[in-house]
């Protein structure tokens, strides 16, 4: 790996009762070599972190090994005995979900750029436990949701979320990105309903409506896409800047947001959801 880089997996199973996040990342820079393993429940986060040297990474990053755990496109095995916080558990992946081609596009080709996303799958099924702390968090026939990501840096402003509903799933993201000396707002955004997926990207000529007090709305040609964050519980989660985890963001894991699709005028998508997932950070 590269000096002034991070690369990180981003799993979450929902229930209509309870949300976990688990993120294993690397991250390389000038200043040290370590990996990390955070996790995020509606009411708590947990951090382990590790030299580098506890980091194994195979099958072009879709299996890794940090610490005692394993983190796998099929799912993920947590032995985490460190700081006081005593976490361990499985979670089994069925019936993935992936997307027709690479979410960034043709700006996957495009060297340089600070942040690269990556979707594997946005809907498939969880089953298995995990016990954090004494406390047993069981998971049977739950909705799951894996992407990642990779580069130098976070955006510097950004908002991101992400959610699992009846007969879908979708998630969207709008940022600044830095490309030599000009900036640009990025967007880049799946809808999943039943069968049908709508893909929404600056590369497909998305632009961005409005970005204010906590809502994101979003063009492209005869889609409008608005999503909503209407209460937060946010907590703080590290992330990287030039390679090293010294950034403190804040994600509401399981929030209450609302989302709206509309085709040429006509609703697609209409909903509000207590176990969205949103990052907002913008300032106001």
């Amino acid at each position: 790996m590269k000096k002034e880089y991070f690369h990180g997996w981003y799993y979450k199973v929902q229930t209509d009762r309870k949300t976990l996040a688990v993120i294993a990342a690397s991250h390389i820079s000038g200043e040290s070599e370590t990996c990390s393993v955070q996790l995020i429940t509606d009411d708590s986060t947990w951090e382990a972190v590790y030299p580098i040297s506890e980091y194994c990474s195979r099958e072009n990053g879709r299996h890794l090994e940090i610490g005692g755990s394993v983190f796998t496109m099929d799912g993920i095995t947590i032995d985490i005995d460190s700081g006081g916080t005593r976490i361990r558990g499985s979670l089994r992946f069925t019936g993935l979900t992936p997307i027709p081609y690479d979410i960034m596009g043709p700006f996957a080709l495009v060297p340089f750029m600070e942040c690269r996303h990556t979707i594997i799958s946005m809907r498939h099924r969880v089953d298995g436990e995990l016990e954090i702390n004494g406390e047993t968090l069981c998971f049977e026939n739950a909705l799951g949701y894996i992407e990642g990501d990779r580069g130098s840096s976070f955006p510097s402003v950004y908002a991101w979320t992400q959610c699992c509903f009846e007969n879908g799933s979708l998630f969207l993201s709008v940022a600044d990105i830095p490309l030599g000396k000009i900036h640009f707002t990025g967007i880049i955004g799946i809808v999943l309903i039943g069968e049908k997926q709508y893909r929404i990207a600056t590369y497909l000529g998305a632009k961005p409506v409005s970005i204010r007090g906590g809502t994101v709305t979003v063009r492209q040609g005869g889609l409008t896409l608005t999503a909503s964050l209407i209460r937060k519980k946010a907590h703080p989660l590290r992330a990287p800047v030039s390679g090293a985890m010294k950034r403190t963001i804040y994600e509401s894991a399981s929030c209450t947001a609302g989302y709206k699709l509309e085709k040429n005028g006509e609703v697609q998508l209409d909903m509000t959801s207590d176990r969205a997932s949103f990052e907002y950070e913008y300032p106001e």
